[in-house]
């Protein structure tokens, strides 16, 4: 289908991008365009506005500091899996980036735009949740906040973010021990029809779960098995608890039910491995 009619800005500065969302309350953010323009064409959402920050290059950078790497929000999924940084001090976001889509949509989608899209299928939210990462967040005036990622998703294509406030970094903490990402799709570039996060660390493993829910969601009766004592494949039995999987023409949620028990056995005897 054909979009509905929309207007269109670029954006020069963030400030700028700001000051035309705040002057339009159905204006909505471009990035890559991977997550936004397929709805539209759909027409799932009819912004009054584009406001394109594709050029605003200092939003797209990863760097060291401290404890954690820093990722400007646009940075390009391709970009992400090729990093050395990211690599070696945060491998499992390089790692899961490698396999969004396909090279196509790698070159052009970027971290921040499947973030503040929040697709509960997205593979990039529910590896972010699990390493409980940071979010960075644009006010007015200049103004800053920071929202953890176990927050950030409130519901079905529902993110913490004002009308006008902007995505500008994500902060991943440094994980160069046990991890794991795996998913189950139809084809290699498809959605992930279950995917699951797992970061083993000093304070023990975490799980996150991708399209079994209405947002990425912690698989804390995992979590909590494991931290009791349970062996992992007794505690993988327990990952659907306190889920609430899709029903589709790909599968139904029983099914979906079934299938994150064998991937989250898969992902914690590897990221304990």
């Amino acid at each position: 289908m054909i979009p509905a009619p929309f207007e269109y800005a670029r954006a020069r500065s963030i400030e700028h991008a700001m000051e035309v969302l705040q002057d339009d309350e159905e204006a909505k953010l471009l990035a890559g365009g991977h997550s936004l323009i397929p709805l539209m064409k759909l027409r799932f959402v009819r912004p009054s506005m584009l406001v394109d920050i594709g050029a605003l290059h200092e939003l797209r950078y990863i760097r060291r500091e401290d404890d954690h790497v820093a990722i400007g929000a646009l940075t390009r999924h391709h970009d992400l899996a090729n990093d050395a940084v990211l690599q070696r001090d945060c491998p499992i976001v390089a790692d899961a980036a490698s396999r969004i889509g396909d090279p196509q949509v790698r070159h052009m989608g970027t971290i921040g735009g499947s973030v503040a899209h929040a697709d509960p299928a997205s593979d990039l939210p529910a590896v972010l949740v699990a390493l409980q990462a940071a979010f960075v967040i644009r006010g007015a005036a200049g103004a800053e906040r920071i929202a953890a990622a176990g927050d950030f998703f409130q519901g079905l294509f529902t993110a913490d973010l004002a009308r006008a406030e902007i995505l500008t970094e994500i902060r991943v903490p440094v994980r160069t021990a046990g991890w794991s990402f795996i998913k189950f799709t139809r084809r290699a570039q498809d959605w992930a029809l279950v995917g699951v996060a797992a970061v083993a660390g000093p304070g023990g493993v975490t799980v996150a779960l991708a399209n079994m829910g209405q947002t990425p969601i912690r698989a804390a009766a995992v979590e909590a098995r494991l931290a009791a004592g349970d062996p992992p494949e007794t505690a993988a039995l327990h990952a659907d608890e306190g889920t609430a999987p899709p029903s589709d023409s790909f599968g139904d949620a029983e099914y979906r039910r079934g299938l994150v028990k064998v991937l989250v056995g898969r992902a914690l005897v590897e990221a304990l491995s």
